[in-house]
């Protein structure tokens, strides 16, 4: 706090130390408090709450002292320290402010906006409320005053010349950074730091006795010792020298730290996990806090995962059952090793999740687990968590049971070698995994049975490319190929799905909280964008203003034949929300579920741990509570899950970037993967890589952006540019410090060429990390 403020905190103690020694009765107003019961067992004499508090100071409906506001809750001399550092939490979280003559304010009554910067290269940025409403434009002298991701109040001062709600900022609540990557540099004298996050335009000072061994042009990571404010730049001190710029492997280092991305564990998980058991142990088998757990290693249980997968969290087993089947579906017991709140659990809630970059993996656990005794490796017991499932000769569920197990892996199967298998009838393959090769039929003939139950539920199918980066020895991009899916990816999946389908409506009978897997419908506003966009190609989307999955299927499957199928396939894509974590199920729209939750990955996901855990509480007949709520943990995860998604994406962008800058001048063919309203990006064939064609390139012409129709339009010509063009370009620029590579138009594509397949025209997923991300 400055120091104003703290001589208004030290006005507080004084004031409401004055006349309190004698009093000892809570007044009726403090014990009107209905929240002050939750903090009993936290306090032995409880304060007031924020919302008791918040709520006094709107029922007056003026500025407080707080000297005026301690005498009405009453706060007794030894309860003073407490009764600060709570105002100063509620300062910090913008729940109340200082006015300038030290009165405690309600931001909402001074029409204060709360929310988080979201900041530009160039200079300017944008307040993102924390109601949803509209975003305020924050121009480059607001932007002085703070960094991208600072929380701020704003106050709104009226429309910029683009029509644009605009905002000035009256108070920063909270800085989010404290230390910033990015490269050092001298001009003339004057050192500082350029951040790696182009969303932080502003430079970072640094004086000459903080710089260290580092040197011009190496990358650094600085810690902030002066954040900006209106008459000044940010000052920082380096604390780490990562290296040279086009270091092997540089580009991840820099996006572990862009994105906070923890990547060391404490020395207490480390720790922990050198004193995990490294096999099943005879104690192990006790009864788990009443729960016993089965014996299932005499089961040929066996494991599908890709050749290079080295954690093993899922294994299955199928057999005909009556008219039906039994699908066994046995999942890594991390829960019966990480238990809530040790050094473990800790720093797996905080990472969230694992983070697959290209030839480097940052675990959610450490090897000792990942790779080791949670891992379900061939020919050994392991602990897991089991559902057993029931399911018709239609692929419908019909009953389930969840169990704590042993368990022995008869195999490690990979995706290539359960297809070669199945199609091949003569593979040598099938002699050498004779023993589980009746079972891995059966697999297959449930999973055709729950692909077309699939089908009938209207399960959204998108079709897109994935592809991989094939590194040579110096770990550069060599190239860059697709992935082809065979059944035994699929096979796979939909095992993980039936189970994942079966821990939600577990714990929806039984009425225990948890996080679902949740994906709601388009919204309004995109759903007409579609219909508009749909319109142009005389087709419709069914379902009215409330549009199913099925509705989605059916339009897909009478586009799939067309020649701009994967235009269209990318505008329904597009129409659709991001699939998050929530306590509140609302259903997976696409997978056409109406409830879904995620339990089948509990090595790399926490989410999916948490699931075990409530599951097992329920197997008890007791209650799981996470330290936390429900819904901020579900906030996290999806935090964490869109962390890990741009760090892999940054890194994937430079490693192209670098494998495109020797091949400058040459000309490819491409599909248009997006329009904006600065130009239309360019994904190419045979290299997938992806480019931007800037608005100047286009011609001599004003260009509309419509972005309903995804398309760029020329005012005088009519000319269009369209998502799912295709065109040839030219590679005219490559900068690996922004990681963008330009392209400029060349002679269009000869008007016989075939029209591009759905493989060639649609935008590739980034490289595939596992199956299980898939929902």
């Amino acid at each position: 706090m400055s120091n104003k403020k703290s001589k208004k905190t030290e006005k507080i103690s004084q004031s409401a130390l004055k006349g309190k020694k004698n009093k000892h009765k809570k007044n009726s107003l403090r014990l009107a408090d209905p929240f002050l019961a939750r903090e009993k067992a936290n306090y032995p004499n409880p304060l007031p709450s924020r919302e008791f508090i918040i709520q006094l100071l709107t029922d007056k409906g003026v500025p407080v002292y707080a000297d005026s506001l301690a005498d009405w809750l009453d706060i007794l001399p030894d309860e003073l320290p407490l009764f600060e550092r709570r105002l100063r939490a509620m300062e910090r979280d913008g729940e109340i402010m200082l006015n300038r003559k030290g009165a405690i304010c309600i931001p909402e009554k001074l029409d204060l906006i709360k929310g988080r910067v979201q900041g530009h290269k160039d200079g300017y940025g944008f307040l993102i409320p924390d109601d949803g409403s509209e975003d305020l434009f924050l121009g480059p002298k607001e932007m002085h005053k703070v960094l991208h991701g600072d929380r701020v109040l704003v106050k709104e001062v009226g429309k910029d010349f683009k029509g644009r709600r605009e905002g000035r900022i009256v108070e920063v609540i909270e800085r989010r950074h404290t230390r910033l990557v990015g490269r050092l540099f001298n001009q003339r004298g004057v050192l500082f730091v350029v951040a790696e996050d182009k969303r932080i335009s502003q430079d970072i000072l640094v004086a000459p006795q903080d710089v260290g061994e580092a040197q011009s042009g190496q990358v650094v990571m600085v810690e902030l010792i002066a954040q900006p404010d209106k008459y000044a730049q940010p000052q920082g001190r380096v604390v780490e020298i990562l290296g040279n710029y086009g270091d092997a492997g540089m580009e991840i280092e820099i996006a572990l730290r862009k994105h906070d991305l923890p990547f060391e564990f404490s020395p207490e998980a480390e720790a922990q996990a050198k004193k995990t058991p490294k096999k099943v142990r005879k104690l192990d088998w006790k009864p788990e806090e009443g729960l016993k757990r089965e014996d299932l290693r005499e089961l040929p249980l066996v494991t599908i995962d890709g050749e290079t997968a080295r954690d093993f969290d899922d294994a299955v087993y199928c057999e005909p059952a009556g008219k039906g089947w039994r699908l066994v579906v046995a999942i890594a017991d991390v829960s019966y090793y990480v238990r809530p709140g040790d050094a473990l659990d800790t720093t797996s809630r905080e990472r969230g999740n694992s983070v697959y970059f290209p030839r480097r993996v940052i675990p959610m656990l450490p090897e000792q687990l990942s790779n080791g005794i949670c891992s379900l490796n061939p020919d050994v017991e392991r602990m897991c968590m089991v559902c057993d499932m029931n399911i018709s000769a239609r692929g419908e569920i019909k009953q389930y049971r969840f169990f704590p197990a042993v368990m022995h892996s008869k195999a490690r199967l990979t995706y290539t070698k359960v297809w070669d298998m199945l199609s091949e009838p003569g593979s040598p393959l099938r002699e050498e995994y004779a023993a589980v090769l009746p079972h891995v039929e059966h697999l297959y003939k449930l999973f055709q049975i729950l692909l077309a139950a699939r089908h009938r539920r209207g399960a959204i199918d998108f079709e897109t490319v994935e592809t991989q980066m094939i590194f040579n020895d110096q770990g550069k991009i060599d190239r860059i190929v697709p992935v082809t899916r065979n059944d035994a990816h699929r096979l796979i999946e939909e095992c993980m799905l039936a189970a994942n389908v079966c821990a939600s409506d577990f714990l929806q009978q039984h009425e225990h909280p948890a996080l679902y897997r949740i994906h709601e419908g388009p919204t309004q506003e995109k759903l007409e964008n579609l219909r508009s966009f749909l319109k142009e190609f005389a087709l419709t989307l069914p379902g009215g203003e409330d549009p199913h999955a099925k509705d989605y299927a059916q339009l897909l499957e009478k586009v799939k034949q067309r020649p701009e199928a994967a235009l269209l396939q990318t505008a329904m894509l597009r129409s659709l929300q991001q699939a998050v974590y929530s306590p509140d199920n609302v259903g997976h729209f696409g997978l056409a579920y109406d409830g879904y939750t995620h339990f089948t990955s509990p090595i790399r996901r926490y989410p999916d741990l948490l699931v075990h855990r409530a599951i097992k509480a329920v197997l008890r007949k007791d209650a799981y509570k996470p330290g936390g709520k429900w819904a901020e943990l579900g906030q996290h995860c999806s935090m964490t899950e869109r962390r890990a998604d741009e760090a892999t994406r940054d890194v994937e962008n430079w490693l192209k970037c670098f494998y495109m800058k020797d091949r400058v001048g040459e000309c490819f063919t491409g599909t248009v993967s997006a329009a904006t309203s600065f130009g239309i990006f360019v994904l190419l064939d045979e290299v997938y890589v992806e480019g931007l064609v800037h608005i100047s390139e286009l011609g001599s012409d004003y260009f509309r952006f419509d972005q309903a129709l995804h398309c760029l339009i020329g005012e005088r010509t009519g000319e269009r540019y369209r998502l799912g063009d295709r065109v040839r370009i030219k590679v005219v620029r490559v900068d690996l410090e922004t990681s963008k590579i330009d392209f400029v138009l060349v002679d269009a594509e000869p008007e016989a060429e075939a029209a591009p397949s759905v493989e060639a025209a649609a935008k590739p997923a980034r490289v595939r990390k596992s199956r299980k991300a898939a929902s």
